[in-house]
């Protein structure tokens, strides 16, 4: 089963690039495409930190690894870096707002996102970002389902991002396409979805070294 994804780009928010160490994710995007991230900033207490490159005005790809300068957190990493043996595609967040009663809807028709928590980052210039999310500990679908977030007043941090790459498709693969793109559909979210042997998300980008795919599994 395929839908059209034309607009199903105008909802991404970002893409996840987890990786178990956070130079090792940056020179493998860099090796891939040509593009080497700009540093992002620190999230304070949670034993992480990222990189960032522009994949459109309001759309980027995150790299995200442990941060060396904070003490380790109590609890694991978040998006499971601490069981990373390689860099690799994760999962996508979709761009959100009034996301209390969404997850509410989702839930009553049988999606359970994850409660909405806050978010923060400081810029390597000092600039605090704040957002609200559905919790990324929370995994559907192998992270096919997207988590949800909504920046509020903060700048977008595509806006200074490092620029060089364009998303050009996103689509999913899943052993089940039609009842994983009922869940999607439910969330209004038009992800193409094809059958294939295990989940995966796909991302196809355009790059000075042309044209690349990242995928998950």
């Amino acid at each position: 089963m395929q839908v059209p994804s034309d607009d199903v780009l105008a909802r991404v928010d970002h893409l996840v690039y987890a990786t178990p160490d956070l130079e090792l994710g940056i020179q493998a995007i860099e090796k891939l495409t040509g593009v080497r991230a700009s540093a992002g900033g620190q999230h304070p207490r949670l034993g992480t930190r990222n990189a960032l490159i522009a994949l459109g005005s309001s759309t980027y790809l995150e790299i995200i690894g442990p941060d060396p300068e904070q003490p380790k957190p109590d609890g694991p990493r978040r998006f499971g870096i601490d069981e990373l043996k390689a860099p690799r595609l994760l999962t996508w967040v979709a761009k959100g707002t009034g996301l209390a009663p969404f997850v509410d809807r989702a839930r009553a028709s049988g999606v359970r996102l994850g409660d909405v928590i806050a978010g923060s980052r400081k810029r390597p210039d000092g600039v605090v970002l704040s957002w609200r999310y559905t919790d990324p500990n929370v995994i559907l679908e192998e992270r096919l389902v997207p988590y949800f977030i909504d920046w509020g007043t903060s700048p977008h941090p595509a806006t200074t991002a490092a620029p060089g790459l364009s998303l050009r498709a996103l689509r999913a693969e899943h052993p089940e396409p039609e009842r994983m793109a009922r869940i999607l559909k439910q969330l209004g979210l038009n992800l193409p979805v094809r059958r294939g042997a295990r989940p995966s998300l796909i991302a196809t980008l355009d790059s000075p070294k042309g044209r690349i795919e990242l995928r998950s599994n």
